[in-house]
């Protein structure tokens, strides 16, 4: 929720203005509030950028030659794997059963594999 012009201190300004919502979709209206995205290299340039705090994925993008939305599943959790990427969290809202599922899965793996960083680290 967006609080009014001067309504927060400088550092909530300052993460409210840095955070984005993410939305891989090639059909579907994009929810208010968020920025839409057709093919896994767009959000996965976006969460380089680090500014990501959600992202809402479908799976079937209209070319798999271009990849899917569990391309990106896979990009993050290499990425909390190889470098402590700290994930944003993750929605699925794909109408595809088995990708979906697979999709869950690799979620769950994400939130596994940040959690043996987080209890490694500590």
């Amino acid at each position: 929720m967006r609080k009014a012009i001067g309504a927060c201190d400088d550092a909530a300004c300052a993460t409210e203005a840095l955070s984005i919502q993410v939305y891989l979709d090639d059909e579907r209206a994009t929810p208010e509030g968020w920025v839409r995205v057709y093919w896994p290299d767009e959000a996965i340039a976006l969460l380089q950028a680090g500014e990501v705090t959600r992202i809402s994925l479908d799976h079937d993008l209209g070319d798999d030659a271009r990849g899917t939305g569990y391309d990106v599943i896979v990009w993050i959790e290499e990425a909390v794997i190889a470098r402590g990427f700290r994930p944003p969290q993750i929605a699925v809202h794909s109408a595809n059963p088995a990708a979906r599922l697979r999709m869950q899965a690799g979620i769950e793996a994400i939130a596994r594999a940040w959690a043996d960083r987080a209890t490694q680290a500590g």
